[in-house]
């Protein structure tokens, strides 16, 4: 039989026989003569302890004396060879897609186990390499050097950026320097800065009070320009690289405790962040700076239309006191003449004359209204005529040439001066943050983690490692194994010469 060797490795592992089955075909196919008693009663060579040789070399007899023609290509040895050519060029077939498949597990296993992490042997240098990934992590991602760029949002860096010249620039230019800013208020502010006397010139009290005001309306934008700076630092914990994310993974308590040394930082320098920007705000009101170059040439600018406005007031007013006394004494026609020429008078010529006018008029006090009112009312007459009055306030009654003029030059140094510094918040408060938050939490993190974590009796809790973790680490140890064997197998058989 060729399947006897078969048959003695069944007789060794089972010698009752209670678990082996043989089956004999084709017996219609026999040669006269011949006939398969003892195999079918199990009388055959294993059970005489033939040896393989013997039993090779009695079939190679057979063979030769019956079919010496066909004797070197059948047979035991024959088939085999056949039989295994087959089995060489089947694998030689499949093994550049088993090569390839076998090499892709293995990178993925190795990935998972560097996830994992090696076993930890000196806790104190694994929890101060973590705590060093980290830092380096949490600022590359500020600085844009991460080796794991976030392409689908901005963030760290970026963001940050974002939030100071789109976000805060765009509100801090979206607030107008009269926002909220009437000319009632305006005026109202004027007459309040002059007190009970008639103001001949705009006061300067009042500007101050007014751009003051508006001023203030950039502290809000400005602190909530540090709350969004804040707020993107503190989402950075968890989004600061890829490497740092696997050992948090891996030490949960560890991860736990960074974030909350982390935490407690950002939270501590908020407050001195917030105050560095108000003070920001503050110093602008401290002091209105009306000297400063560029508000110094727009003041200069309004000053010159202020004094051709009033030097335009001041002839209208000559012209009309002219015409007055020209009309009682000559009539309208020499009146128009002598106003004519008055109007070629030089400024000083001009002031000349109303300080005599005026020298005039002070000369006859009986033609004031007061004097008027002292010699023909009595005190009760005085009361009533006054209750009888109607006292309007700017609010109810259009504006004189003269107020919209004052409201005007004030709107002007407003906008001049607002604008000026408007421009210093929006460059000096990226800084305050830059400064006091930002660069602050950069060269402070790691020293900061350090001092809270790096202690002899906290490194047995922050570096326990879950089961979890641990059995995947050996399940891919014991895996990787086996794929590297499969693939020494793999190049050996490649070498194996094939018939």
């Amino acid at each position: 039989m060729t399947n006897s060797e078969s048959l003695k490795l069944a007789k060794e592992v089972d010698s009752e026989g209670k678990r082996t089955l043989a089956v004999i075909t084709k017996l219609d196919l026999m040669d006269a003569g011949t006939e398969a008693v003892d195999i079918l009663c199990g009388r055959q060579d294993i059970n005489d302890n033939k040896s393989i040789a013997n039993a090779l070399k009695d079939e190679s007899t057979y063979l030769q004396r019956k079919y010496p023609s066909l004797a070197n290509r059948n047979g035991t040895p024959y088939l085999t060879k056949t039989l295994n050519r087959l089995l060489m060029h089947h694998i030689r077939d499949c093994l550049p897609n088993l090569k390839t498949r076998v090499n892709v597990m293995v990178s993925q296993f190795q990935s998972l186990l560097y996830s994992f992490g090696d076993d930890v042997s000196d806790k104190s240098q694994t929890l101060l390499q973590i705590i060093t990934k980290f830092a380096a992590a949490y600022c590359s991602t500020i600085d844009g050097t991460s080796k794991n760029i976030e392409t689908t949002e901005l963030c760290g860096g970026a963001r940050i950026c974002y939030i100071f010249h789109e976000t805060f620039g765009k509100v801090l230019d979206s607030i107008h320097p009269l926002t909220g800013l009437s000319k009632m208020d305006v005026l109202t502010a004027i007459r309040n800065a002059t007190g009970p006397r008639p103001a001949l010139f705009v006061p300067e009290v009042s500007f101050e009070l007014l751009v003051k005001r508006q001023i203030r309306r950039l502290e809000e934008p400005s602190l909530r320009c540090v709350e969004l700076v804040h707020e993107e630092m503190q989402r950075m914990i968890q989004h600061c690289g890829i490497e740092s994310q696997q050992e948090m993974i891996r030490f949960p308590k560890l991860h736990e405790s960074i974030v909350d040394v982390v935490t407690q930082l950002l939270r501590r320098r908020l407050p001195t962040t917030n105050a560095m920007v108000e003070n920001l705000v503050a110093i602008e009101l401290a002091y209105i700076n009306t000297k400063h170059p560029d508000f110094h040439r727009d003041a200069e600018l309004v000053s010159l239309m202020m004094k051709s406005a009033e030097e335009d007031e001041y002839s209208r007013q000559r012209m009309l006191r002219k015409y007055n006394v020209n009309n009682s004494t000559t009539g309208c026609d020499r009146d128009s003449v002598a106003s004519t020429g008055s109007l070629k008078k030089t400024p000083k010529q001009h002031q000349a004359d109303m300080n005599s006018e005026m020298n005039s008029v002070e000369s006859s006090p009986a033609t004031t209204p007061v004097h008027q009112m002292q010699n023909e009312c009595m005190p009760s007459t005085i009361a009533s005529s006054f209750s009888s009055m109607d006292l309007q306030s700017p609010s109810n009654r259009n504006l004189s040439e003269k107020e919209l003029r004052d409201c005007d030059v004030i709107e002007r140094l407003i906008k001049s001066y607002f604008y000026i510094v408007r421009k210093s918040i929006q460059d000096s408060v990226p800084k305050a943050i830059m400064h006091f938050l930002v660069n602050f939490v950069k060269n402070y993190l790691q020293s900061e983690l350090v001092t809270h974590l790096y202690k002899s009796e906290q490194v047995e809790e922050l570096l326990n490692e879950s089961e979890h973790i641990s059995n995947r680490r050996k399940e891919a140890i014991d895996m990787l194994k086996a794929l590297q064997n499969a693939n020494n197998i793999i190049s050996e058989i490649r070498e194996v010469h094939v018939w």
